[in-house]
């Protein structure tokens, strides 16, 4: 059965522009880790943020959204804190469970200074802001609406949206994404697609997806609201890329959807 697209929908505003910083879970000459930049000021996500950017281009950077605790989304957090130090302050928001994670395991005063009193408690480099599920909370222009997903600890996806334009991404997640759709109707969906349909159970069991399992979300999607938006697969493992592509072509025949893998430079326009 092929499944139809019910788009493109009005424009409102002025577009989001989305650059995937690194698009993966292991690192290599080729491959970063996962982070997400947004019209050049709010970073989602740090694993591969300041090895993707120039420093005038980190100068830039206002706001961090953090989906969760793992050390491939928060590593590149103290780094940036580095350079930035004495210059201007970065706002950091993520679940408490995750900005805990971040003070009392990386910049701890062991592994990394606490940026988050330096150069002072009252001017630090990095200044923290827990966020709740369901509530929204807006970070420099945009609305963020932070959303469970089932990741092997607390983890959010974050609904982002600005001038009547919104993207959703899931941030490290298993089957059951699709509690999030009620709360989304995006241009956008950027879901994590970490293995091939050969390892589904093992995905499942550590809180990722399959294209497989993918699809079954977005089947759910497209039942509830009647299209599907452009998907983007990230935090993609690089050994099984070639299989992940072939197996997101053939869903993408199925669903008649836009579906793509994402690849670091790559460039959205929501």
């Amino acid at each position: 059965m092929v499944w139809g697209i019910a788009v493109p929908r009005e424009r409102k505003g002025a577009d989001l522009r989305i650059r995937i910083l690194g698009a993966h879970n292991f690192e290599s000459r080729d491959t970063r880790l996962i982070s997400l930049l947004v019209d050049d000021i709010l970073a989602v996500d740090a694993g591969g943020l300041t090895s993707s950017l120039t420093f005038s281009e980190q100068e830039q950077i206002k706001a961090i959204l953090l989906t969760h605790g793992h050390f491939d989304h928060l590593r590149d957090i103290p780094i940036l804190a580095l350079y930035r130090l004495y210059r201007t302050t970065i706002s950091v928001y993520g679940l408490s469970e995750t900005l805990e994670i971040l003070s009392t395991h990386l910049v701890d005063g062991l592994i990394y200074p606490k940026f988050t009193e330096m150069p002072s408690k009252e001017d630090p480099t990095l200044r923290v802001f827990p966020l709740k599920p369901y509530k929204l909370a807006s970070v420099e222009g945009y609305q963020v609406l932070p959303l469970p997903v089932k990741h092997t600890i607390s983890t959010v996806g974050y609904l982002i949206s600005k001038d009547g334009r919104s993207f959703f991404y899931s941030g490290d997640t298993g089957p059951g994404v699709a509690s999030c759709w009620d709360y989304i109707s995006p241009q956008v969906l950027l879901l994590d697609v970490t293995l091939p349909n050969q390892f589904a159970d093992q995905a499942e069991r550590v809180g990722h997806l399959t294209p497989g399992l993918a699809g079954q979300e977005l089947k759910r999607f497209l039942d509830l609201k009647g299209y599907l938006p452009k998907v983007i697969f990230l935090h993609l493992s690089p050994q099984f890329e070639t299989e992940i592509n072939r197996e997101a072509k053939e869903l993408a025949r199925e669903l008649g959807a836009d579906i793509e893998v994402a690849f670091e430079g790559m460039e959205l326009e929501v």
